[in-house]
């Protein structure tokens, strides 16, 4: 289905985050197999279906695991995390969900990445309130970190979790009304940090012009970096020292030149058991190898931000695309479902 007529059939219900057919789904876009190898990890009559529609700009695809389990997503300019039920639909989950002010703030005030810390408590990266926060079982939320040296975060954009309890995150100007020229801005660099479970704050690296989706590989020796640079956009994959430092970097993947031919930037990433990368790029999410040999892309055709692995298996890549919840059957489980 095109996005034309996708958009007329949403411009056809008043209501279409609960209006949505829930069990025949639209599709959209195409899967491009750049090498044979990628048959094994998305099978060849898989589609991408539109699971829900009708947002702003969705973000941070997170599954929650139960009997069956949900996804819930960020709509960043609504201020809003929604929840996504299989048979059921969306439902509003939280909101606000990233800024608290009494003032408008910008046109990207909410959170952005989700994450599950390791007691299952919904950990957020918010936008308007330039924060990392976790909402405690109780329902009220506890800032986990909001500045560094004294000086506000800009905007914590995406982060992971380390098996020890370290918590990595990136923080470029995005959520800023005005951005890297927002008078507010109090730090003239863009990082990647690690909160260590005792709560200390360490710069990891700052050489990324505009950090944004963060992964771990497997093993959790390499920390995969995006930049959503249009002037150099790219992935990095950094060695991690014993210490938890960062080693000297090496180029995933340049996808530079297609910046102004398909839309979208480097953004988030899942990875899946195996190893295998899945990166949101211009025009999709793209497949890598760990040593960053192009296998394929998910091409949804839209601004695609963000990505997890879901479903009772783990095997299913829910994407979050502009306006469009999407989801992919995999031949491979995601990492955090081992």
């Amino acid at each position: 289905m095109t996005r034309f007529a996708l958009t007329l059939m949403i411009m056809l219900v008043t209501n279409v985050c609960t209006a949505q057919d829930t069990l025949n789904f639209p599709h959209l876009g195409e899967v491009l197999r750049m090498d044979d190898s990628v048959n094994k990890i998305i099978p060849k009559d898989a589609v991408i279906e539109v699971v829900a529609s009708g947002f702003d700009w969705t973000e941070g695809p997170v599954w929650v695991p139960g009997d069956p389990g949900h996804l819930l997503f960020s709509d960043i300019p609504q201020n809003a995390v929604f929840r996504w039920d299989e048979g059921e639909g969306v439902s509003l989950f939280m909101q606000p969900s990233g800024y608290t002010g009494v003032a408008p703030y910008g046109a990207e005030p909410g959170c952005n990445g989700l994450m599950l810390d390791a007691q299952g408590r919904l950990t957020s990266c918010e936008h308007g309130d330039r924060r990392l926060s976790v909402l405690t079982k109780e329902g009220g939320k506890r800032t986990l970190v909001d500045n560094y040296e004294g000086k506000r975060l800009n905007s914590p954009n995406d982060l992971v979790f380390h098996s020890n309890g370290d918590l990595l995150f990136t923080d470029p100007p995005y959520g800023l009304p005005k951005r890297w020229d927002d008078p507010r801005r109090e730090l003239d660099f863009c990082g990647v940090y690690r909160l260590s479970p005792d709560q200390q704050l360490t710069l990891l690296t700052k050489e990324m012009t505009r950090p944004n989706g963060i992964a771990l590989s497997p093993d959790e020796k390499t920390l995969y970096l995006a930049q959503s640079d249009p002037e150099a956009a790219l992935w990095k994959a950094f060695p991690i020292n014993k210490d938890g430092s960062l080693g000297k970097s090496r180029v995933l993947h340049d996808a530079t030149e297609s910046v102004d031919k398909l839309p979208g930037l480097p953004d988030g990433m899942a990875i899946a058991t195996d190893g295998t990368i899945f990166a949101t790029g211009p025009g999709g999410v793209y497949i890598f190898t760990p040593d960053g040999k192009l296998l394929g892309r998910i091409s949804t055709g839209e601004r695609t931000s963000n990505c997890t692995f879901g479903g009772a298996d783990g095997k299913t890549l829910y994407m979050t695309a502009d306006m469009y919840i999407c989801r992919i059957k995999t031949n491979l489980t995601g990492l955090s479902h081992k």
